[in-house]
């Protein structure tokens, strides 16, 4: 897990609307993000999905994609 993360019940994840960045590419290097019921963001390697999600509340997914607009992740 990583700082922000959370457990999250399967079951809200298994009903997650996951949709695929609009920043992957066509050589299969995909992430999927979905906004969960609980007002949690969550995160899966589009590739091999049974490895889980990372899941972040809303102020450790601002930091998240702030860090990857400003390449310093």
């Amino acid at each position: 897990m990583i700082e922000g993360s959370a457990r999250v019940p399967k079951t809200e994840l298994g009903c997650a609307r996951w949709h695929k960045s609009t920043y992957s590419g066509s050589n299969n290097n995909c992430v999927e993000h979905a906004f969960l019921a609980s007002g949690r963001h969550a995160v899966r390697d589009t590739k091999d999905r049974t490895l889980g999600a990372h899941t972040f509340g809303p102020e450790q997914w601002q930091a998240f994609v702030t860090a990857v607009q400003d390449g310093s992740l």
